[in-house]
């Protein structure tokens, strides 16, 4: 792909309008459709960015509507639609609302762009992006969910300021579901090159993986009303920029296995290499038993919203 090409992002909320200023900012795409049902909410955040582009410098066109027939020929959408959580709330606790906002979006992403490359950010995650690839019908490859990237750059945040290093030097690896059962792999967080746990007491390493579970959660009681956003855009414009881009930068995702790390038809986060053809291949780590037996628990999280989600009738 290349910046000829469009990109939609459902969803004027704090997430949405992040993603879509980053968009514009890295000149990622020749146009940005920002949508949203409040009426005036994304044409008025549309109009912002526009004037913006006259200090920033960038060129790309930014569109806001409440109409998905001007999302139609988008090579990339990006879903942040939906209620974020309140304090107390789970990301389970969303599963009817949001899946309802889900299936309605996937009806005019079908229609309208049915070449796109999706990536999902509505929590719950992982079961919002299976939903939303069962309501496409899209290859499994084209659709992802947000999740890896955001977890790993909270575990990397909390790494380097236990050991007191520059964020550039750490990269953390988290896998599995996005909420209190993800996955964060100690075996493949590393300081410039170094594994962490040769720098970090194992307590203090499990204590910051245990932060990082309920990264989400500390913020949302941190801002009382609303939810985290920066980090949650630039992740998922991270993802966009790797397709748009043909980077084929390996990078933990919501993603379709079949059979990788024993588990079979659920979307999961696990590192994957992201290009012009969406997931083009699935990176598959040497797990110890015990971060295998944590997949596992993860992967059984998942199924539990699937199941609730096939009882609403949404599945």
């Amino acid at each position: 792909m290349s910046t000829a090409h469009k990109v939609t992002v459902v969803g004027a909320g704090y997430v949405g309008m992040t993603c879509a200023q980053r968009l514009c900012q890295l000149e990622l795409c020749r146009e940005v459709v920002l949508i949203d049902v409040k009426a005036g909410r994304a044409q008025g955040i549309a109009l912002d960015l526009a004037q913006a582009a006259a200090i920033e410098g960038y060129g790309t066109r930014v569109i806001g509507t409440g109409d998905p027939a001007r999302t139609a020929g988008s090579d990339l959408v990006i879903m942040t639609a939906g209620r974020p959580r309140a304090p107390g709330m789970s990301r389970s606790d969303l599963l009817e609302v949001n899946g309802r906002v889900v299936r309605s979006v996937a009806e005019y992403v079908r229609q309208g762009s049915p070449d796109a490359f999706v990536i999902v950010v509505t929590n719950p995650l992982d079961s919002m992006v299976q939903l939303m690839r069962q309501a496409l019908g899209f290859p499994g490859k084209r659709v992802v969910g947000m999740a890896g990237v955001l977890d790993s750059a909270r575990f990397s945040m909390f790494l380097a300021e236990a050991a007191k290093v520059g964020i550039a030097d750490v990269d953390a690896m988290v896998l599995g579901a996005h909420g209190d059962s993800m996955v964060p792999v100690l075996d493949f967080c590393t300081v410039g090159g170094i594994p962490a746990k040769h720098l970090l007491p194992r307590s203090t390493l499990e204590a910051l993986a245990g932060r990082t579970r309920n990264g989400g959660a500390e913020i949302v009681k941190l801002l009382e009303t609303g939810s985290a956003f920066y980090a949650p855009a630039s992740a998922a414009v991270a993802m966009a920029r790797s397709v748009l881009r043909d980077e084929k930068r390996v990078l933990p995702c919501a993603t379709l296995l079949n059979g990788e790390y024993g588990i079979e038809g659920l979307f999961m986060g696990v590192p994957a290499v992201l290009g012009a053809g969406g997931v083009e291949r699935i990176v598959e780590l040497p797990l110890d038993t015990e971060a295998r037996i944590a997949l596992q628990k993860t992967a059984g999280a998942v199924a539990q919203d699937l199941d609730k989600l096939r009882e609403l009738g949404l599945y």
